[in-house]
């Protein structure tokens, strides 16, 4: 039986490590082409060798999302390797550094809004043309709870995310007749190296951030995959402008 995106050429930025390694395995375990852009070249390679080793088929490329130029080449070598683009899962990002907003930095607001928004503009700006060469396709954008609800001390954080699930349903309204899906999805407090980061950052123990999630517990990087390959398929082919909760009941508070 093939699998849910069987041939697909998929483009996975900060595949590297979290959420983002999780989701290029799983798309791969389901016939993807996965061509994994990410800062840390190391981390990108690791992936690379885990999804060969299970039998996929993948490459990667060094870049830095928040630059237009490195997008377009992203962009530009993913179709010379694969010959086309299908899916996109626009995912690289950082947490930033924590301080209220009166306290907070222009250079960590504008690093901030630079990786984990305006990168995903550029993804957007530079995949989109190259689905519509051949005929559609479907992307999926990373958001957070913190793209639904206020979090205290991390203000360019939830302005950026904030940012993506604007940015996703306007991109869906633009293409929606040109059959390109855009969804994002918003993770809750996932158990990855970014979040353990956040947690020794932000003066909370794991126990306190366990606490406060309704399920009991923090998330895993494999259970936003399957959100992710959803909605990439075809499964969800109704499916766009949609920011996908996936945070174990936290903003039902």
């Amino acid at each position: 039986m093939a699998g849910l995106l069987q041939g697909k050429v998929t483009l996975v930025t900060g595949g590297g490590s979290g959420i983002g390694r999780a989701t290029s395995l799983r798309l791969a375990k389901e016939g993807a082409k996965i061509m994994i852009a990410d800062y840390v070249p190391d981390g990108a390679e690791k992936t690379v060798k885990m999804i060969k080793e299970a039998g996929g088929e993948a490459s990667c490329i060094a870049a830095d999302v928040q630059f237009a130029e490195q997008v377009e080449g992203i962009v530009a070598q993913t179709v010379k390797t694969y010959g086309r683009l299908d899916c996109a899962f626009n995912n690289a990002g950082i947490e930033g550094k924590f301080s209220d907003t009166i306290l907070c930095t222009e250079e960590n607001f504008d690093r901030t809004i630079a990786i984990d928004l305006k990168s995903v503009w550029l993804c957007l700006k530079y995949e989109i043309p190259e689905m519509l060469k051949h005929g559609g396709g479907s992307i999926v954008n990373t958001a957070s709870i913190a793209g639904l609800v206020g979090f205290n001390g991390i203000p360019a954080y939830v302005a950026a995310k904030h940012g993506v699930v604007g940015l996703t349903r306007t991109a869906a309204l633009e293409f929606a007749q040109k059959n390109i899906r855009v969804n994002c999805v918003c993770p809750g407090v996932i158990r990855t190296p970014m979040v353990e980061r956040a947690i020794d950052g932000g003066g909370f123990t794991e126990a306190e951030v366990t606490a406060a999630e309704p399920i009991g517990r923090l998330g895993k990087p494999e259970e936003i995959a399957e959100g992710v390959l959803w909605l990439l398929s075809d499964a969800s082919s109704f499916v766009t402008g949609h920011p996908l909760t996936i945070d174990g009941g936290w903003v039902a508070h």
